[in-house]
């Protein structure tokens, strides 16, 4: 492996917010960094040495970008993996590798993959469009997901009645029975090329009911030990029966009945680990990094209690966004803003987070709440 000496180039595709905080830590390691992404104001422009406008999902565009770089990571799964196949075959580093990314952009091959492996998940079928599905009379209710290109509450569907069909989704889809849980968790894993695994603690999430997208969470769970030990072994199983090398995160539920089921799982940095930048010993965007370089996984453990609160576009509001409270907010002990780069706003459009530290649980959680309420993001 090359020394970091400034000359290590590390490509990302994507130049999004997970972008811009993995080349805050690469920084630290003198790591160039490359990025390519469709938007020519994208928040990793002005941060990277050398900033590529092009499609990540052209072939073309990802094979060039890759043949500039030492060894090429993503920050988003809506890549063209066909290109990243070509570079491993070429002798480039890749990891994630393509197949897992190849897996994971699939929802329907994500849950059959669970259930090759025994990993508890909802009972699902697939569909290959609206038609089979209303054909097939499963009965209600139930989600329906797209099976490619969701995220972020986009590409999926609560379907209660029938007349809820008229709504759904045309293209290949998978439906999943609709589980009473009582919590949504994640887990972030860590593989090295060694085939060291490494997990940080388990948080607990609460989502937006109208954007479908994770805006509280909590960190770490207090959960019962066995709970959590379960979430724990399968994120662990998960990497393991990938053999993937890099990051991962393991969005589980936690049903009324005690049970964990994996949700999805997503190969790169996740939303679920903003907080791991203060609140615990290494951060989920140091971790990827020793993983993609096999260094030995930094110490996971959380340094305190933190919650962390997605800033995202006010309702109503498109625009050059402008950052209402943060004045009161920075008034309290323990709190820390991250802005993404974004100059413009729109409804629920993640413009930010906020991590808020204390060693008093109840604190920490009534401080988030006062800063949830206190930051709006307009025009």
């Amino acid at each position: 492996m090359k020394a970091f000496y400034g000359d290590l180039k590390l490509g990302i595709l994507g130049g999004g917010q997970l972008g811009r905080m993995l080349i805050q830590e690469s920084i630290n390691y003198n790591i160039t960094t490359y990025v390519m992404d469709p938007d020519k104001e994208a928040p990793c422009k002005d941060l990277c040495r050398k900033f590529v406008h092009g499609s990540l999902t052209d072939f073309d565009a990802v094979y060039n970008f890759g043949k500039e770089v030492d060894i090429l990571t993503i920050e988003i799964e809506k890549v063209n993996v066909d290109a990243l196949e070509k570079l491993e075959k070429e002798g480039l580093t890749v990891y994630p590798q393509s197949r897992v990314i190849r897996l994971i952009q699939d929802k329907g091959i994500q849950k059959q993959f669970f259930k090759e492996n025994d990993i508890p998940t909802a009972p699902f079928k697939v569909f290959a469009n609206k038609q089979e599905l209303i054909s097939a009379n499963i009965p209600f209710p139930y989600i329906q997901k797209l099976r490619r290109d969701g995220y972020d509450g986009r590409g999926v569907k609560t379907i209660k009645s029938a007349s809820d069909l008229e709504k759904a989704f045309e293209e290949p889809s998978l439906i999943e029975e609709l589980i009473d849980f009582d919590k949504e968790l994640s887990v972030i894993v860590s593989r090295n090329e060694d085939g060291e695994i490494k997990t940080f603690p388990c948080v607990e999430m609460e989502f937006n009911a109208e954007a479908n997208l994770v805006e509280f969470l909590i960190s770490p769970s207090t959960l019962d030990f066995e709970i959590l030990q379960k979430a724990d072994q399968l994120a662990i199983k998960i990497a393991a029966d990938l053999k993937i090398v890099g990051i991962l995160a393991v969005e589980l539920f936690l049903t009324k009945k005690g049970d964990i089921l994996v949700n999805e799982i997503a190969p790169r940095p996740h939303n679920s680990g903003h907080q791991s930048i203060e609140g615990n010993f290494t951060s989920q965007y140091e971790q990827l990094l020793r993983a993609i370089f096999n260094l030995p996984p930094g110490d996971t453990r959380a340094i305190s209690n933190s919650v962390m609160i997605n800033l995202l576009g006010e309702k109503g509001y498109e625009g050059a966004a402008e950052y209402e409270g943060l004045h009161e907010v920075l008034e309290l002990e323990g709190v820390y803003i991250h802005l993404y780069g974004k100059k413009f706003t729109k409804p629920f459009r993640k413009m930010g987070h906020v991590t808020i530290m204390d060693d008093d649980r109840q604190k920490a959680i009534e401080k988030a709440r006062f800063v949830q309420n206190k930051i709006i993001v307009k025009i």
